[in-house]
């Protein structure tokens, strides 16, 4: 089984602040082109609600990369409020990551089964 872990933060811009969040966009995908544990990072748009779509080589890549973003969600939080935040993964991994995470308020998704393409 994989040891992939992903997580899903959903961003609610404040209003008239979806313009000021897509100028961060690029900005968090530069901060992350050089992780080398991430998999795959992309973002999504529906309505003022921004979606990160991110996925990490365990529970490690994922809070290599919290750090390495933390300032720039920092500001993105003076612009949106965080409404909802999913990781999933394996349960082993999940474990690692719910007391780091604690205070993301993040619901827990363990993997279950699944195909996976190298």
């Amino acid at each position: 089984m994989s040891n992939v872990v992903s997580i899903h933060p959903y961003f609610k811009t404040h209003e008239g602040k979806l313009d000021a969040f897509l100028e961060l966009i690029p900005r968090f995908v530069e901060r992350t082109l050089s992780e080398e544990a991430c998999h795959w990072y992309d973002f999504s748009i529906c309505g003022d609600t921004v979606h990160c779509r991110e996925a990490y080589d365990g529970a490690d890549g994922l809070l290599t990369h919290l750090g390495n973003v933390d300032a720039l969600v920092a500001e993105a939080l003076t612009i949106s409020d965080l409404v909802r935040v999913e990781v999933h993964g394996p349960a082993e991994e999940l474990e690692k990551l719910k007391e780091p995470l604690a205070a993301l308020n993040a619901d827990f998704y363990v993997f279950q089964a699944g195909i996976g393409k190298p």
